[in-house]
């Protein structure tokens, strides 16, 4: 199995840093919150043992990827410039890129704004939206949804200090209590009760499930305690500001071709409004693949890595000459 290596690269005004195998065509991967490059382990090495030259940084916020103060340099101009500069950076031309979580929009937007560096792209977990009408959290807050955690999220230090106060267990809620180790009939874990946290809904696991050790714990909680919380957080704090920046893009449709993988036990896609979300994203990606893998939770390249290994690999070969 191939090696992976580490480097920094300076690039888009901040300090990247990426963990990388093989060479080939390449082939970027963009994390999701509150994940790290660690979260693609499984896949950087099949990645490369394939024939392809595999690339996940740290997202800008996270690990030992810079993190700018300003709340406003985490809008997705500056997450999708990132990954077109780190392209760049790698003397290549045109890549495939790889998103999971909040790494999906980054994806997705990066295919959509530029086609001619973006050869192919697969979201996982998060389906592509068409822009909506009006402000996202306005909107929630119209229908009610004060309570969604994209909201909580909103006030800097409410929730860096609820995930600060135990990072270990921090983590070890957060993996588990999205993840297809969770009952279904539990209470949606995206909605925070009146007057508690975001983890208040999520059990601390008696045994961890298969997929996740305790040194993936120590390793992912060892980062957060050393750099906090913060710089994730702040991709939240720019959803308001996501939409007015795409107004540029209404309506803009991804033509390349494009593969959603996702959990059928994942709650953010859960519900009628994930049916909703995934249906609008077939019309705005025509000819997008989809793969629902039963069973699995939000943390889907981690919990079924030989499943979307395998997925992700026949696409490549699908697109990649």
């Amino acid at each position: 199995m191939s090696e992976i290596h580490h480097r920094e690269l300076t690039l888009n005004g901040i300090r990247m840093h990426v963990a990388e195998a093989g060479s080939g065509p390449l082939v970027v991967l963009c994390h999701g919150w509150p994940e790290l490059w660690y979260s693609w382990r499984h896949q950087l090495p099949v990645l490369a043992a394939a024939g392809f030259h595999a690339v996940a940084p740290d997202m800008r916020g996270f690990g030992a990827t810079d993190a700018p103060a300003d709340a406003e340099a985490y809008a997705i101009l500056h997450t999708v410039g990132d990954i077109v500069s780190l392209v760049g950076e790698l003397g290549e031309k045109q890549a495939c890129v790889i998103g999971h979580d909040w790494g999906a929009p980054v994806a997705w937007h990066a295919a959509m704004m530029r086609p001619d560096l973006f050869r192919a792209v697969i979201g996982m977990s998060v389906p592509h939206r068409p822009r909506a009408p009006d402000a996202p959290l306005r909107m929630l807050r119209k229908s009610g949804l004060e309570n969604f955690y994209w909201i909580y999220f909103q006030q800097p230090g409410v929730a860096e200090a609820e995930f600060e106060r135990d990072v270990p267990t921090t983590m070890r809620k957060l993996l588990y209590g999205i993840s297809g180790d969770v009952r279904v009939d539990r209470e949606n874990p995206l909605i925070v009760p009146e007057g508690k946290g975001f983890l208040d809904r999520m059990a601390v696991p008696d045994k961890l499930p298969s997929w996740l050790r305790e040194k993936d714990i120590e390793r992912m909680a060892g980062e957060y305690q050393r750099t906090g919380f913060r710089g994730g957080l702040n991709l939240y704090r720019n959803i308001d500001r996501n939409w007015e920046l795409t107004a540029p893009w209404q309506d803009a449709k991804i033509t390349q071709p494009a593969l959603f993988i996702a959990g059928t036990r994942d709650p953010v896609i859960a519900g009628r409004r994930g049916e909703v979300a995934i249906e609008q994203m077939t019309q705005i990606i025509p000819g997008v693949q989809k793969l629902m893998i039963e069973g699995a939770g939000h943390w889907i390249q981690q919990e079924r890595p030989d499943e979307v290994n395998e997925a992700v690999l026949r696409f490549l070969r699908q697109v990649v000459q």
